[in-house]
């Protein structure tokens, strides 16, 4: 595609060929940025080159589409004109790498359920960020400071490693936003430079499904609370996560429709849903009846309480199952794939997401494959366990 003298909307549109294009005279400085991602896709971002006090720099306008030519053209004219009257368009100077985690943070606690994930986030920024980038200035951060935090904890601590470089790249591509930078120096680039040995990420463990069975017998059978033995039948029967069954309400179970509504609070993904019900699972209800308190817990503790993981995690070994409680959700997946269980029906199942285009342009739930499938997983267990 010849390149033209100045930028059109076809032109952004289109173009796939890696490298910067000025939008040309009387564009302010203005540039696209196009470049391949390590997913083999394309990006492209917006950047302005400007003299600020004799010190010429980069500043991000923003990706496209979501800031379309139209609009990287005005933010352009806005900052020139800034600089013409003698202020900086950044406005109160570019800050540190700590002060932009704090804006981060404030941005992301609206949307978290509650204070761990904010308290987490503070801990490994504090640990393995604050000490060599905290007081940097987010324009000067490059990919071998971003290095110096990674590789120390790679091999060793992979998973909190691979959470580091993610908040790191949240604070900077909070920075290419906000015009302080045009790049994210925690992005695909980086990739390349980091160890591919090391530390193998673990997985929960997960019984294996054919023994899945003989588990549920020996929890029934255990000497422990009633509630604790019904609470672990009931998300192993359903797949669902600890929290969504420990915390269930009598108000979620429409024992006509034979359907669970797990409210969007309770949900990993923030939203509603519905999980369908098997003759095997509303057996495990309608035992949990005889424990029904006043404050509409189906699984209340002995006391009466919200339920915490910590006693069903205890049971399970106590009773020398390996597995977590989240492992047995693999131990569904596991029995699904080798069943030949349709893979979008076992997402939905699990109430994953949907990613990339298939997820954009994907609305049902398959509630009704998806009862099939829960009714023949209580079938499978039942060969040894009679309800």
């Amino acid at each position: 595609m010849k390149r033209p003298r100045q930028l059109s909307a076809a032109f952004v549109r289109t173009v796939k060929r890696p490298g910067r294009y000025g939008d040309g005279r009387g564009g302010h400085g203005l540039s696209l940025l196009v470049k391949p991602t390590a997913t083999g896709r394309l990006s492209k971002t917006w950047a302005q080159r400007l003299k600020i006090n004799g010190r010429a720099i980069n500043m991000g306008l923003g990706a496209y589409p979501i800031v379309t030519l139209a609009e990287a053209r005005a933010k352009a004219l806005k900052h020139r004109r800034a600089v013409a009257q003698g202020r900086d368009p950044r406005g109160g100077g570019i800050p540190t790498f700590e002060q932009a985690a704090e804006k981060v943070i404030a941005l992301h606690a609206k949307n978290w359920k509650n204070g761990s994930s904010e308290k987490t986030w503070r801990q490994t920024l504090r640990d393995f960020t604050f000490p060599k980038l905290g007081r940097k200035r987010v324009s000067e951060i490059n990919t071998a400071d971003v290095l110096a935090c990674l590789v120390p904890i790679w091999n060793t601590k992979r998973v909190t490693a691979t959470r580091v470089r993610h908040r790191i790249g949240a604070v900077m591509k909070w920075a290419v936003a906000k015009g302080y930078r045009e790049d994210n120096p925690a992005g695909d680039a980086i990739a390349a430079a980091l160890p591919r040995n090391g530390a193998r990420q673990k997985h929960h463990r997960a019984v294996p499904h054919s023994e899945l069975s003989a588990a549920l017998k020996e929890i029934r059978g255990a000497d422990a609370w009633l509630g604790t033995r019904l609470c672990l039948e009931f998300l192993v029967l359903t797949a669902t996560r600890s929290g969504e069954a420990r915390l269930a309400l009598w108000d979620e179970i429409d024992f006509e429709a034979a359907t669970w509504t797990v409210p969007e609070g309770r949900m990993k993904a923030g939203r509603e849903h519905r999980v369908p019900l098997s003759k095997g699972a509303l057996a495990v209800l309608r035992q949990a009846q005889d424990i029904a308190g006043t404050n509409g817990l189906v699984f209340p503790s002995l006391r009466g309480l919200p339920p915490q993981n910590a006693p069903l995690s205890k049971l399970v070994r106590k009773l020398g199952i390996k597995s977590t409680v989240h492992g047995f959700r693999s131990s569904f997946r596991d029995w699904a794939a080798e069943t030949g269980v349709d893979r979008t029906v076992a997402e939905a199942a699990l109430a994953h997401t949907v990613g990339g285009v298939e997820g954009a342009y994907f609305r049902s739930d398959l509630f009704a494959r998806r009862r099939e499938v829960m009714e023949a997983w209580a079938d499978y267990l039942g060969a040894v366990m009679a309800y």
